[in-house]
């Protein structure tokens, strides 16, 4: 098989990132994706910069593995074409702003009238309904409404900041795509077709708080107390740069002391058990003291030190160091293509391996824009003579 998904038919109406990540996951995972995009200027990360051969590295990284097709969705002949693709699709994915989709006849009741069984996703800012439904939105407003960036502090400049990449849409497009595949796999037991609704705002809430929310999870009179992790999360500073360790138990707190060189700690009773450590002044003065002494070691140093001793540690790479890291080469974890148009380039691969039917994100490079409008016109019945009359009066792109 072409991935656990082959044989899956997905319609693409949706923008930017959250719904064409979604989509492009379930194409690496095997499903025909066909893309829909506007006439002028199409996708909008086809406008964004580091552009190369008609395509942008935005773009590029959410839409591989698809077919992309150019429409004027309001002219009545390009309204057809996509109705006649949603008769033979499995699932129809969309985030435009509530009500969009009716307006042109691709909302949910007029969808499901002519394929009972689809899979339709709706993923918006805020949800179908409600005080902020009709807003325009973008991934830093989300992060502002869902914690995101209120735990992004840095005690040394105690000012709130955004998590410096779209982490909201991202957490929704995942969210999406794993909803899409649970449906799916409830139609196969019998449960028909369904609409998902994937509010952007209720997705990165989701995601954030498993940690983000450990102090506001429980309620009552006398809530329990301790440290978050967004307290206790920072880059630790050597002697020529940083690097990054996380210690939770006594055994790596002890290895922690170690590596530092100070075995004596131990057997202090302040530090030796989580449950001292816990006490504010212990943790403050325990604090104080390993900050002074990793300042005693350079970053290759106390690296070594600390792996030695079985501390989780790492370095703070820099992007370009990203592709020499000897784990993430052996991996295979960044991959290498040569596209006609654009050039060589490179992408992450997929991070979920399956034994039996392996993802492939080398089926299909990003398409260019239309770049499979007749192609995919054609397998649908229209003949050559009626795609070249709707490119005529303006329905589809014309020909480079």
């Amino acid at each position: 098989m072409a991935g656990p998904l082959e044989g899956i038919r997905v319609v693409d109406v949706s923008a930017v990132v959250s719904g064409p990540l979604c989509t492009m996951m379930l194409a690496d995972q095997g499903a025909e994706v066909i893309k829909i995009e506007s006439l002028i200027p199409g996708e909008v990360l086809r406008l964004s910069p580091f552009a190369r051969g008609g395509l942008t590295s935005f773009y590029t990284n959410c839409n591989r593995n698809k077919r992309a097709i150019a429409l004027d969705l309001t002219r009545e002949e390009g309204l057809e074409v996509v109705l006649k693709l949603v008769r033979q699709a499995d699932v129809f994915v969309q985030n435009w702003r509530p009500g969009a989709a009716g307006r042109l006849g691709l909302d949910e009741p007029s969808l499901r009238a002519i394929n009972p069984e689809l899979i339709y996703c709706s993923i918006s800012g805020y949800g179908p309904d409600g005080p902020y439904s009709q807003r325009r939105v973008y991934d830093p407003i989300i992060q502002g409404l869902s914690g995101h960036a209120a735990v992004q502090i840095n005690p040394q400049l105690p000012i709130r900041d955004l998590v410096r990449n779209i982490v909201a849409d991202k957490s929704s497009a995942y969210t999406a795509a794993q909803a899409i595949s649970a449906a799916l796999f409830a139609r196969e037991r019998g449960q028909g077709g369904q609409h998902i609704q994937v509010p952007m705002i209720d997705a990165s809430l989701a995601f954030f708080w498993a940690d983000g929310m450990l102090a506001h999870t429980f309620t009552g009179d006398d809530p329990p107390g301790g440290r978050t992790l967004y307290e206790t999360y920072r880059l630790s500073e050597t002697q020529d740069g940083h690097l990054i360790y996380f210690v939770a138990t006594d055994a790596e707190f002890h290895g922690l002391f170690r590596a530092l060189g100070h075995p004596e700690w131990v057997d202090d009773p302040r530090f030796d058990t989580v449950a001292a450590r816990y006490q504010q002044e212990n943790a403050e003065a325990l604090g104080e003291k390993i900050q002074e002494a990793q300042l005693g070691f350079t970053t290759e140093d106390l690296l070594e030190r600390m792996l030695a001793e079985d501390v989780p540690c790492g370095p703070v790479l820099g992007l370009d160091e990203i592709f020499n890291d000897p784990q993430l080469i052996h991996n295979e974890s960044i991959l290498e293509f040569e596209h006609p148009t654009a050039g060589p380039y490179r992408q992450a691969r997929p991070a979920a391996r399956f034994d039996k039917t392996p993802q492939d994100p080398t089926r299909r490079m990003p398409p260019l824009h239309g770049e499979h409008t007749d192609e995919v016109l054609s397998e649908l019945g229209y003949s050559e003579s009626e795609i070249e009359v709707m490119r005529e009066a303006g329905t589809l792109l014309e020909k480079p």
